[in-house]
Parts: structure tokens; C-alpha cells; sequence
């Protein structure tokens, strides 16, 4: 038997015991190495949906997460039992147009654990124990820890990000918010080439941990950058931030757009013409997770400032709760037991 984190809805949380199961061809049993507590899962925690996603049934959250092979089915080749895994949650049809295209994370028929987008809800990897396809693991061997490898899934996002500004090799990018994400996507301008990184949040400590992963230089807001910035990622998720985003990004500049924002927010479409600015969206990754696990496995990205707290399945509620404090913590773990 194992633990799994259970939602029922807003603030309704509960810690359930599970069957294992076994295995089919070409998929492996993991035992949960760590599962980091994502944006998205808070909101699942606060408000029982996340953007667009209800929850309508219980649910299992989590899809940042590392494990351990238990045991393989028929046919797996690429990863043998003991071994520790980066789990890409994402399980795209490989057949759309978007796939086609190289655009995956765009897929029209994905599967992405941990997401309450298709019903009946898949469960994610909040789990000790959870079945995947072997095709969604990534084998990391030598001494990267499992709270390392958890951390694949928010640098690929931030990766990504980056990838969707275009070149920012020399450029001066602006990132909006310094919780995970945002300092993700500071340490992915790092390795992208940026001459220049920036980063605003109006929390003290996000401050000091953007300018630990990275950045140059860290204020309350962007009045200081005004006019100054080529490539500006929102990834607060908060109508201020982009505000902040428009005003430092110089004529013909980019802004990047990683964080939820609220759905009635007015669109600036008047500025974007008048500057031409280009204003792109960037949703999960693509190819960018398995340059995630190499840069953590190579320590090019290190991501082990970032990780705040670890704790077990069975405290769960508390470790939402603390998740949830930006005064405390920036990313929150969880792990068996």
C-alpha cells in the first residue's frame, strides 16, 4: 500500500492509501523520489481549479517529480529497477498538427499528469508509488539528488520561456516575479547568453534567491529599467507585473508570457501597436525538459538553492501550508513517507 495527496476541492485536503499496481509493457513503477508543490497545485489547494481546470472528482496533484525504479514491464529497455528518473509529465499524441510541428507541449489529445484539464482527472504524482511509460523517463545517474532531478519540469518551463523570446544572447532580459518559475527562467537566460538580467518581485527573500540562481540586479518593480529592457517574461502571474513587463520593454522589444493571469484582465493592445512590441505566450515545454535533466545533471543549473523544504506524503496539508508562504519558501517538496 502506498500514501497519495488527495484534493476534493478548495482547501479540502486529504491523505488516502492506495493499491500498488502493477506494470504493462512499456511502463515502469516508480516510487516517488520528490514531488515538487507547483503554482497550478496551489491553486488546485486555494480555489479547486487552476485557470481554465476545475477539479470535478477527487484528484491526485503534482507533476514535477523525480523516482525510483521498482520494477519494468515487458518490452522496457532504457531504465532498469534502482535507477532514479526525472518523470516529464507531459504524454503527447506524437500524431496532431502540433506534434507534427515540433510544438508537443501544444498537443491537441495531451495527457499531462498532474492536470485536472481532461475528466475523468488522471491522477499525478503526489504518490509514493505511481505507474508511467517508460517513454516519459529520463535515467540520471551519479550524484544529483531526487529533489535535483524533481526540479526538470519548472526549469523547462523556464527554458522554455526563454526559447519563445528568441535570441537573447547579449540582450537584457527582465523577469517579472521571483518565485520558481521566475527563477528558473533567470537561470535560463543565464545559460541562453543574456548580457544582462534583471528581476523584479516585491518580496525581499524572492529578491535574494533571484539574485542567488542568477540575476544581475533585483528591485521591488521595474521602475528603475524603464525603457531599458529587449526581453521582458511575466512570470508573477499578477496584472502588475505585466504592467511593469509593458513599461520597462523598450520599442520593439518582446514580453514573454509565462505566468496565469486573470481572466478579464484588459489587453494592452494599443501599446503593443503603437512600440510593436511582440507579445508571445509560452505554456510548459517541449523538447526543453530533456535539456533540463542534462543541465541538472551537469550542474550547468543549479537548481538546489531553490528547493526549500522536503516533506512527507502523510504531512501533506503542511506542506501546502507552507508552500504558500513566499515569506518562508520558495519551492516546497514532497517525499514518501
Amino acid at each position: 500500500m502506498s500514501l497519495a495527496c488527495t484534493l476534493h476541492g478548495p482547501l479540502q485536503l486529504s491523505v488516502e492509501t492506495l493499491a500498488p499496481v502493477e506494470p504493462g509493457a512499456g511502463q515502469v513503477r516508480l516510487r516517488l523520489g520528490a514531488g515538487g508543490i507547483c503554482g497550478s497545485d496551489l491553486h488546485y489547494y486555494q480555489h479547486g481549479r487552476a485557470g481554465a481546470f476545475a477539479i470535478r472528482a477527487p484528484f491526485v496533484p503534482g507533476h514535477e517529480a523525480s523516482g525510483v525504479v521498482e520494477a519494468i514491464g515487458a518490452g522496457v529497455t532504457r531504465v532498469r529497477p534502482g535507477q532514479k528518473v526525472a518523470v516529464n509529465p507531459a504524454h503527447p499524441c506524437g500524431a496532431c498538427p502540433a506534434c507534427r510541428a515540433g510544438r508537443s507541449n501544444l498537443c491537441d489529445q495531451m495527457v499531462f499528469l498532474g492536470s485536472a484539464a481532461i475528466f475523468p482527472h488522471l491522477p499525478g504524482l503526489f504518490r509514493e508509488q505511481f505507474v508511467v511509460a517508460e517513454s516519459q523517463l529520463t535515467a540520471v545517474d551519479g550524484d544529483v539528488s531526487l529533489g535535483e532531478i524533481a526540479c526538470a519540469e519548472p526549469l523547462s518551463v523556464g527554458l522554455h520561456a526563454v526559447r519563445r523570446a528568441g535570441t537573447v544572447l547579449g540582450a537584457t532580459v527582465l523577469v517579472t516575479g521571483a518565485g520558481t518559475i521566475g527563477c528558473m527562467a533567470v537561470i535560463a537566460a543565464r545559460l541562453a547568453g543574456a548580457g544582462r538580467v534583471l528581476c523584479s518581485d516585491p518580496s525581499d527573500r524572492a529578491r535574494a534567491m533571484a539574485l542567488t540562481v542568477g540575476a544581475d540586479e533585483a528591485q521591488p518593480d521595474t521602475r528603475a529599467w524603464q525603457g531599458q529592457v529587449d526581453v521582458a517574461i511575466e512570470a508573477a502571474g499578477h496584472p502588475a507585473a505585466l504592467a511593469g513587463c509593458l513599461s520597462a520593454v523598450r520599442r520593439g522589444g518582446r514580453i514573454v508570457q509565462v505566468g496565469t493571469l486573470p481572466p478579464e484582465l484588459p489587453f494592452p493592445a494599443n501599446d503593443i501597436m503603437t512600440r510593436e512590441l511582440d507579445y508571445v505566450g509560452a505554456f510548459r515545454a517541449d523538447i526543453e525538459f530533456d535539456w533540463a535533466v542534462m543541465a541538472i545533471r551537469s550542474r550547468r543549473a543549479d537548481v538546489r538553492p531553490l528547493i526549500s523544504a522536503q516533506i512527507p506524503i502523510s504531512e501533506s496539508k503542511a506542506a501546502f501550508d507552507l508552500a504558500l508562504d513566499r515569506s518562508r519558501s520558495t519551492k516546497v517538496q514532497l517525499i514518501p513517507g
